[in-house]
């Protein structure tokens, strides 16, 4: 087996799935014998498609297809970010698999798969694409029955053989082989955060791609879509509050225009002038804010952006980490998360105060300063902290 069989069998799924198809070709795949079967491993901060060679050698043409939009299934329904901790994670693996074969065609799929209608499932009359943890439940109740039934019993096998490692029960019934995952089980928060944003990066560019070319996003992930693009409402009328705090602080900038004759001198270009207010936004990177305090600041600062305002953010923990211009879809990486000081960021602003309209300082107060701004500045407190009475200036909270 060499890469071009795979390619053969992508250029397939792209003209039978064009939104699959698109959304393979940003995978990195991997002709391993590593695993027995195929599945989706870590590849640094991304996925990637590992098949063992005899596996796929052995699998017709339409089934290759069905195993590649199985995989991307996995992937785009963000199944191996989710912390199973506390549940069984073999039966886990069944109930995701009935969750994401409703969304293939059976053609497409080996005969005994995780089917809800198949002879091991199908007397349980599962309802249809209601997800993972609902069918977790439901089998979870049948296996626990007592006295066991007939379906109970063999949901148990199954997930006895995966326990051992095995691709299918004593008396031949095929169970999920997902053991690829095991690579995602000790990634700390950060990576998992930065891989869940690296594929929603990926699936947008997708959707975009094919709605450019009029062609058609699958129905199942136009609710991933609209999760992945849902954005939090501001916690607070920044619109409004800057209008009235910064109003009169703004940047004038001007832009020459060919197009338009200067009234003054008619050789020169005419000038277009735009007043914007442009304003430095600290965060308290340090580490007593938590990932979700972070989480939550960002979001505010999207919302500041879409005031029309330019923005500076500047990372400060006891020390400046970064000072950078902030545009809207930025991955911005945290730096700091050690202790904590509102000097630095303070007395930056003091110096550079002409070049901004106000200073908007992101934290969970939980420091003192006795640095005295000479500009406009408001501290914002995040959700999970309270105000600072200590701190000198206007102070807004979070809710």
């Amino acid at each position: 087996m060499d890469y071009s069989t795979i390619s053969k069998t992508s250029k397939d799924l792209m003209l039978l799935e064009p939104f699959y198809g698109l959304l393979l070709i940003s995978l990195n795949k991997e002709i391993s014998d590593r695993v027995p079967t195929a599945g989706v491993s870590k590849n640094g901060i991304n996925y990637q498609l590992v098949v063992n060679p005899k596996f796929w050698g052995d699998l017709s043409s339409d089934h290759r297809i069905g195993l590649l939009k199985h995989e991307l299934l996995h992937i785009g329904f963000f199944h191996l970010e989710y912390d199973n901790k506390g549940m069984n994670g073999e039966l886990v693996n069944i109930a995701m698999d009935l969750e994401i074969n409703q969304y293939i065609d059976k053609k497409y799929l080996p005969e005994g798969g995780c089917f809800i209608d198949n002879e091991v499932f199908g007397p349980l009359n599962l309802p249809k694409k209601v997800g993972w943890r609902k069918y977790y439940e439901l089998l979870l109740d049948e296996m626990n029955k007592k006295p066991q039934s007939s379906a109970g019993k063999k949901i148990q096998d199954m997930v006895a053989a995966i326990g051992a490692g095995k691709l299918q029960t004593d008396d031949g019934t095929p169970v999920p082989d997902h053991s690829t995952w095991d690579e995602f089980e000790d990634l700390s928060e950060a990576e998992k955060k930065l891989m869940k944003a690296q594929i929603e990066h990926t699936i947008n560019q997708v959707a975009e791609q094919i709605q450019k070319s009029r062609g058609t996003i699958p129905g199942e992930f136009q609710t991933i879509l609209q999760k992945i693009n849902h954005k939090e409402p501001p916690r607070f009328d920044w619109r409004g509050y800057l209008r009235r705090f910064a109003g009169g602080s703004q940047i004038v900038y001007t832009k020459k225009l060919r197009r338009k004759f200067n009234k003054r001198f008619e050789d020169n270009p005419g000038l277009k002038i735009k007043q914007r207010r442009h304003i430095l936004v600290a965060i308290d990177t340090s580490g007593s804010v938590s990932d979700k305090e972070l989480l939550e600041f960002f979001q505010e600062i999207d919302h500041i952006n879409a005031t029309g305002s330019d923005i500076t953010v500047i990372q400060c923990d006891s020390a400046i980490g970064s000072i950078m211009p902030y545009k809207k879809g930025d991955k911005v990486k945290i730096v700091g998360r050690g202790g904590t000081s509102f000097d630095p960021v303070l007395e930056y602003y003091n110096e550079n105060v002409s070049k901004y309209s106000c200073l908007v300082y992101l934290t969970d107060g939980e420091c003192h300063t006795d640095v005295t701004v000479r500009g406009k500045m408001l501290w914002v407190i995040s959700t999970h902290a309270q105000i600072n009475k200590s701190l000198k200036g206007p102070q807004i909270k979070l809710n």
